[in-house]
């Protein structure tokens, strides 16, 4: 009876492993994406650190995480309160000498709001030039859904002295930068990630940001609303596939032969869309304008749409 079982269900197992590599294979750099089941064998691994990015670490990292994860809470450690700015070189540095890392170590982020912050520290990380990065896709939501192992207890603390590479601007956009592409709008698509709410200019911020608002709404003009978490499955947060995101930004008339410059209100969820945009669909030229609305819209004399 055991045998026949085995043999009853061995094909669907294969035939959904077949499915998950053929749709990891369809990304452009699948080599930035890790799953669970990975993350899962490889929690003892020393070459390796995880990093959980929290919105709330108290709602998340606090109430249970990845065995051996460090917090990265974003507020703290990937902006500076005080610039409202992403941290500098050398609070870059700290934060990574913190958790022991040095340019040769692979981390793997994850976290809460379907990797919503992940994907900014990745952005972040990308910024500085440390390319051993990948993200756990689906995040929280997916190891929780698939009932993993979570611990309350946190990774004794490590140090290490890390220096990061000059910045890559390249990756990253300024105010000039987009005043620029409204004048070469057959060149450089803006793709606004916020809310259909946000993009009309019915509110300025999220519920969950109710004290960082805007004082003008609307959108930079021209630019495509394509909401971030489109690019997501809502049953376990993972990325929808390369055929799917294709159909969904060329939909919209974000092409690959265009300059792309992504923006929301202060650049995390951009970062988002950045990275399915550049990692997993392998556009080549992508940049997270990543003062987005907070500096757009508070700009005496910039151009807005409603």
């Amino acid at each position: 009876m055991r045998i026949i079982r085995v043999a009853t269900y061995l094909p669907k197992i294969l035939s959904k492993c077949e499915r998950h590599i053929s749709l990891m294979a369809s990304y452009s750099h699948p080599e930035v994406l890790t799953e669970t089941d990975w993350v899962a064998s490889n929690l003892k691994n020393q070459s390796v650190k995880i990093l959980e990015v929290d919105y709330d670490p108290e709602n998340a990292y606090r109430q249970g995480h990845v065995p051996g994860a460090h917090l990265v809470w974003w507020k703290r450690d990937i902006n500076d309160p005080v610039r409202r700015d992403i941290i500098s070189k050398q609070q870059f540095e700290a934060l990574m000498s913190r958790v022991g890392a040095t340019p040769d170590t692979e981390l793997v982020l994850y976290g809460d709001f379907n990797n919503w912050f992940a994907a900014f520290a990745f952005w972040v990380f990308q910024y500085y030039g440390h390319k051993k990065v990948k993200i756990m896709n689906g995040g929280r939501k997916k190891w929780e859904l698939e009932k993993r192992e979570y611990t309350k207890d946190e990774p004794p603390a490590e140090s290490s002295k890390y220096v990061a590479n000059p910045a890559d601007e390249g990756v990253r956009a300024f105010m000039p930068d987009v005043r620029r592409a409204l004048e070469r709008a057959q060149e450089v698509v803006l793709v606004d990630v916020r809310s259909p709410k946000e993009f009309t200019g019915e509110i300025t911020a999220p519920p969950e940001y109710p004290m960082e608002h805007a004082q003008r709404g609307g959108h930079i003009p021209g630019a495509k609303n394509i909401p971030w978490a489109q690019a997501v499955k809502d049953a376990d947060g993972t990325f929808k596939s390369a055929e799917e995101l294709k159909a969904l930004y060329e939909g919209k008339g974000v092409t690959p032969d265009k300059e792309v410059v992504c923006y929301c209100r202060i650049g995390e969820r951009s970062s988002h869309s950045w990275f399915v945009l550049k990692y997993l669909l392998g556009y080549p030229s992508v940049r997270n304008y990543d003062g987005s609305w907070t500096e757009w819209g508070n700009m005496i004399g910039n151009p807005i749409e409603k």
